[in-house]
């Protein structure tokens, strides 16, 4: 079994499909695991070139953030086979506790870019509110001990918006990946003729963090921009 996770779709076209990539030297019989978050359709082409190799192949995406990949807390979608599923579950229960197979090729892709369009709105509806809380002259720990359990509570409340309130922007999910995944998921929006007019609002505002240097920051790195455009020092 081999499972990778690397950065952008190039990269996982690059390690599968390549001239020397994994799927060249794959012996039949073999799986393949892709757990970046990726192109549903690169999936799906990856699931086509492993079968005609006699390889089986899933895409599996995770989210849970460095918190989940420490603890073994991530989810886990896939998508693909139902024989390979099963035959990878040890190894997934390994990494995460909630584990599902959501169907065919990509399905694991798409339901991790719906993850992402969740993450999206909670993190502008997240950094507005210790913005607010901050203006109103409120602590911010406090206000999301509260906030935080109610129905109100996200986990990037309770994670992200704790090392907002330590000044700690250091990445656990960098905002470039961030990016590529909105990137993915609006493609996706504009394939299905869907708009999502929230998701592209964010995205707007992460693109405003690259151009300001700030890519390498973790996904909280949206409170500087927000800060800055109401001048509020970070």
């Amino acid at each position: 079994m081999v499972f990778t996770m690397v950065g952008f779709p190039s990269d996982v076209e690059q390690v599968y499909l390549g001239k020397e990539g994994i799927l060249s030297e794959a012996r039949p019989g073999s799986v393949v695991c892709d757990m970046t978050t990726s192109e549903p359709s690169l999936a799906v082409r990856i699931h086509g070139e492993a079968g005609r190799r006699g390889v089986a192949s899933l895409d599996a995406p995770v989210s849970g953030g460095d918190v989940g990949a420490r603890e073994a807390k991530l989810a886990i979608m896939a998508g693909g086979d139902r024989e390979t599923f099963e035959k990878v579950m040890p190894l997934f229960q390994k990494m995460g506790e909630t584990i599902s197979l959501m169907g065919g090729p990509g399905a694991g892709q798409h339901t991790k870019m719906a993850n992402q369009i969740v993450i999206s709105g909670n993190m502008i509806g997240m950094v507005e509110a210790l913005l607010y809380t901050h203006k109103a002259g409120l602590g911010m720990e406090a206000m999301i001990d509260i906030v935080g359990k109610g129905a109100a509570s996200s986990w990037s409340l309770n994670n992200l918006g704790r090392r907002i309130a330590r000044s700690d922007f250091n990445p656990g999910f960098y905002i470039k990946h961030f990016v590529k995944d909105m990137g993915i998921a609006l493609q996706e929006a504009r394939r299905m003729s869907l708009s999502l007019p929230g998701l592209a609002l964010v995205n707007q505002f992460y693109l405003s963090a690259q151009a300001l240097g700030w890519e390498e920051l973790g996904t909280q790195g949206l409170y500087k921009v927000l800060a800055a455009m109401n001048g509020v020092t970070v």
